[in-house]
């Protein structure tokens, strides 16, 4: 079976389909679905789809791309956090592609979710776009190995990558991996250690080949599975079992085990 490690099924394009979503992922052998907070005015929607569908986990943080809208603190985070469908912190980190100018304030959020995730020892989900080298610089500031996490969406090097596993934090992969221009981050498919691998679909965004351009969701994780299969020269029941194992014994979510 497979794992989406990181969706936004709460968004419109998807929840408004979502039974239909639910029969793709169990026709594609995807079993489970992490759905990722990207602020708090939405956390609501997110709650709700974990709430609805046993195979559907949570997250609660604020997305670095967020500038207007409510900031949160650590206590607010912990909080949130002890709803029993929550199993991570996040999506956090930093983007310095999308925004420009003083951007102190996205740091100082990042911190905070470290600190949360301290708290609750709650695994963290990172964003970083154009900004690795202040991204991991944080989380070793911070002590973010101490519950370790995911670099979603990963788009970065080999080098970064080994820099983030060292730092007790796997790497996921999404359907970019199988653009074609990808050359970089097939290199990182390739190399990185099978126990620290996750698959995702970053749903609705980034569908994978041969999908490209189309609305994205779990079930097509799959895809990005058999490519990195092809690119490692592994059977896909290689890749299943390990990210699936990844996730399991990352996010610890209820009601599954390894």
């Amino acid at each position: 079976m497979f794992i989406d490690s990181h969706c936004h099924i709460d968004f419109p394009e998807l929840a408004e389909k979502i039974d239909a979503l639910q029969d793709a992922m169990r026709a594609n052998q995807v079993s489970h679905a992490l759905c990722i907070s990207v602020n708090l005015a939405g956390l609501p929607g997110v709650l709700d789809m974990a709430e609805r569908f046993d195979n559907v986990f949570a997250t609660v943080g604020v997305h670095p791309d967020y500038e207007d809208c409510e900031e949160p603190s650590v206590e607010r985070l912990v909080a949130l956090a002890k709803h029993p469908r929550v199993v991570g912190i996040g999506e956090t980190g930093l983007d310095y592609y999308r925004l420009t100018g003083d951007l102190e304030w996205q740091r100082e959020r990042f911190r905070v979710h470290i600190r949360a995730a301290r708290q609750t020892g709650l695994p963290l989900i990172v964003h970083t776009r154009s900004s690795a080298e202040d991204t991991l610089r944080i989380l070793e500031e911070e002590g973010a190995a101490e519950v370790g996490g995911v670099m979603h969406c990963f788009t970065e090097n080999r080098e970064v990558a080994a820099a983030a596993i060292a730092l007790n934090f796997h790497i996921s992969l999404s359907g970019i991996v199988t653009f074609k221009n990808a050359v970089e981050l097939k290199e990182v498919a390739r190399s990185i250690p099978l126990e620290r691998m996750l698959i995702e679909t970053d749903s609705p965004y980034l569908a994978p080949v041969p999908f490209r351009g189309k609305t994205n969701h779990p079930a097509l994780v799959k895809h990005v599975a058999e490519h990195i299969a092809d690119l490692r020269g592994v059977p896909l029941a290689t890749i299943a079992e390990a990210t699936t194992r990844n996730f399991i014994r990352l996010f610890k979510p209820p009601g599954l085990s390894q």
